[in-house]
């Protein structure tokens, strides 16, 4: 039997730091995530973003604090935490030799998933991408890349979605699919933690925002009654960077 707070909670971050040689980025950061919360985090560029979410994704080690994601503890869970969550970063992790169909499916299969067809195409069709699966993925754009990455996080229906500038290089059609998604997938028992340094896209998507800034969470509030202005005051006054 969990605990209470991981049971209420999605993401429960305690006291996390991670520097890079002498270089801290993330000094003692903590959040909570309950469940059914799209949290954006915005910050400027350099603040840690990335770097919280490839820690929150096992994609990196951190060099102390408690992270639990979905109940799982991140330093213990391994292969049944990466089960839990779905992981979108700057790099697509995606197999450049093989087409955008042949990476779906080696992914499916690493994660033993059943009716790996099925999961495919419908996880290529919710990006907008089927026409596309033959096509290889060292020939693709940026944007279309950016597509299968969220369509490869989206193949194992995750509990919690890790969303790193997942708009980066999207077209508008892209934009729209993408917040599809992300609206989509916030509910009683599924999560989504979003970084983005534009404002507009931040407060569209999500329903609480936090801000990042010195490797801490400066801020974090519920968008319900927060407008665009006091998010730009808040966000120029905890970064010192305009919105």
């Amino acid at each position: 039997m969990g605990t209470d707070s991981e049971n209420r909670l999605a993401i429960e971050v305690r006291g996390l730091n991670k520097a890079f040689g002498r270089v801290p980025v993330l000094r003692g950061l903590d959040l909570d995530v309950p469940w059914g919360e799209v949290l954006t985090v915005l910050g400027p560029n350099g603040s840690g973003k990335t770097t919280l979410i490839r820690t929150l994704g096992t994609l990196m080690r951190p060099d102390s604090g408690l992270i639990r994601v979905g109940g799982l503890d991140v330093a213990r869970a391994g292969q049944a935490l990466r089960r839990t969550v779905g992981v979108v970063t700057h790099e697509p992790m995606l197999y450049d030799q093989l087409t955008g169909s042949e990476n779906l499916m080696f992914v499916a299969r690493m994660f033993g998933l059943d009716n790996v067809e099925e999961r495919v195409h419908h996880s290529a069709d919710r990006m907008g991408v089927t026409a596309r699966l033959d096509q290889r993925v060292s020939s693709m754009s940026h944007g279309l890349r950016k597509r299968f990455s969220i369509a490869r996080a989206l193949l194992h229906d995750p509990l919690v979605l890790l969303l790193d500038e997942p708009e980066s290089g999207l077209d508008q059609e892209a934009l729209d699919l993408l917040e599809d998604v992300v609206v989509g997938h916030a509910g009683a028992s599924r999560a989504v933690l979003m970084t983005t340094h534009n404002l507009e896209r931040g407060l569209a998507l999500g329903n609480r925002m936090a801000i990042l800034s010195r490797g801490r969470i400066a801020y974090h509030e519920s968008l319900d009654t927060l407008g665009t202005a006091a998010a730009r005051d808040a966000y120029a006054r905890y970064t010192g960077v305009s919105a």
